[in-house]
């Protein structure tokens, strides 16, 4: 089997290693262990890792926690949080402003969204869903098969952009137009962008982009073009 960019290696096995633990307390710098059932932490709480399977996760204003995963289910993050990773199979993530993420991002059917003053340190990373980010720093890459991409104003990927030739395993039957990928005003884009598949890439004139390959950049000022 083709390994997808998501390397959901590391995100399945989560079905299995949670079964082994019994729900946690909410606790000062616990982690938080759940196989069915959302996990809620308060604003301006601090805990450890949180785990689920089937649920989702929010995590309030100013608060501060470790990595996050759940398989079924979303996990939202509000403002000025300090947080690990956050990963999802069957679910969104979306983080609001000025937040704080000491690893990266990754959903397999799902969307990602990270508003402005975001702060990722790893990638992006998603199979079947769109990504946004607005005014956002991320120290690694972006990699999809089949989402729409808005590096957004003023946002900053320094790994690149990579998008993967869909394996039979990660066809999308529910899109069948090409991504749609917008590089947008004072947004800069280092490294390789690099596309294994048909995709419809505007660059805004005030962006920065690395070498492109297996696309051609469509230039555009003010608003990027309409379908």
């Amino acid at each position: 089997m083709q390994a997808s960019p998501l390397r959901t290696r590391r995100l399945l096995p989560l079905c299995l290693s949670l079964a082994l633990f019994a729900p946690a307390a909410f606790a000062s710098n616990q982690d938080i262990d759940k196989v069915n059932g959302s996990i809620t932490v308060d604003a301006s709480d601090r805990v450890g890792d949180l785990d689920t399977v089937n649920g989702s996760i929010n995590i309030g204003a100013h608060a501060r926690t470790g990595d996050a995963e759940t398989v079924n289910g979303s996990i939202r993050v509000a403002s000025n949080v300090q947080c690990g990773g956050l990963s999802t199979v069957n679910g969104s993530i979306r983080v609001e402003d000025n937040v704080q993420m000491n690893a990266g991002l990754a959903t397999v059917n799902g969307s990602i969204f990270v508003d402005r003053k975001g702060n990722v340190r790893g990638d992006v990373e998603t199979v079947n869903g769109g990504i946004g980010l607005v005014d956002t720093d991320v120290s690694g890459g972006i990699e999809t098969v089949n989402g729409d991409v808005t590096v957004g104003v003023g946002s900053h990927v320094r790994g690149g952009i990579h998008y993967e030739k869909p394996s039979r395993q990660w066809i999308s039957f529910s899109k069948r137009r090409d991504p749609r990928v917008v590089i947008g005003a004072n947004a800069r884009v280092d490294g390789p962008l690099l596309f294994e598949r048909k995709v419809e890439l505007y660059v805004h004139d005030s962006a920065q982009i690395g070498p492109v390959t297996g696309a051609t950049a469509v230039r555009y000022s003010g608003q990027p073009p309409q379908r």
